[in-house]
């Protein structure tokens, strides 16, 4: 359910994270499920395993109450930051995360939180969804943007929610920026290639959101 990294691409316990890093602060990832809306077609869900020496799939999803003891017997002191993200989309438990994120900020005010998202939990939830972030629980929500048009996105990420889930993603970033200080769009590199990527930093720009290019995490 949590693991570290302070090296990129590298998922493991603060056990093994100590020992090659023992000093200095590393991010804390918090996974609550497997499930998602999405398929996407470079996701490594399927593999139920990523480019690490430690797998994020859960057997059995934590209860809230679990996942507060866990955050509890974290050692803070080496945390600079709080991530919910995993194998699934972590707003499939959005009232868990708000929850969490309330949590982290109450214990630990100082300490960063984000939420890397696919960003349709308003089609899942038929509702604007955004101002449960309010109240300064979240410091960053990173949003798939993954393509510059709906039919490419559909194609590569095969969403339940069908042609709509483009426009509905790019809808809930921008309602984000009312909530959240920062707002980031991914793309996967390896997966979309240079013109498509500077398309899609064209709406970022047009929208006034930051696009990140992603490295793709697989062999």
């Amino acid at each position: 359910m949590i693991t570290y990294t302070v090296d990129k691409g590298q998922y493991i316990t603060m056990e093994e994270s100590l020992k090659r890093h023992p000093e200095g602060k590393r991010g804390m990832y918090v996974n609550l499920t497997n499930r998602c809306t999405c398929a996407c077609t470079f996701c490594l869900r399927s593999l139920k395993k990523m480019n690490t020496e430690m797998t994020l799939w859960l057997e059995t999803e934590p209860t809230l109450e679990e996942a507060e003891k866990a955050l509890d017997a974290a050692p803070w002191e080496y945390i600079k930051e709080v991530i919910f993200c995993g194998f699934g989309e972590p707003t499939m438990r959005l009232d868990d995360v708000v929850t969490l994120l309330r949590y982290v900020k109450k214990n630990h005010p100082d300490i960063a939180t984000r939420i890397n998202t696919n960003g349709l939990s308003d089609l899942n939830y038929h509702r604007d969804t955004a101002p449960d972030f309010d109240g300064h629980i979240l410091d960053t929500v990173s949003i798939s943007l993954n393509a510059s048009n709906k039919e490419r996105y559909l194609a590569l990420t095969r969403s339940q929610f069908g042609i709509q889930s483009y426009e509905a993603m790019l809808d809930f970033a921008q309602q984000c920026k009312r909530y959240v200080p920062q707002v980031i769009l991914t793309v996967v590199d390896h997966v979309e290639n240079q013109e498509e990527i500077d398309k899609c930093r064209d709406i970022c720009q047009q929208r006034g959101l930051n696009l990140r290019v992603r490295a793709y995490e697989g062999n």
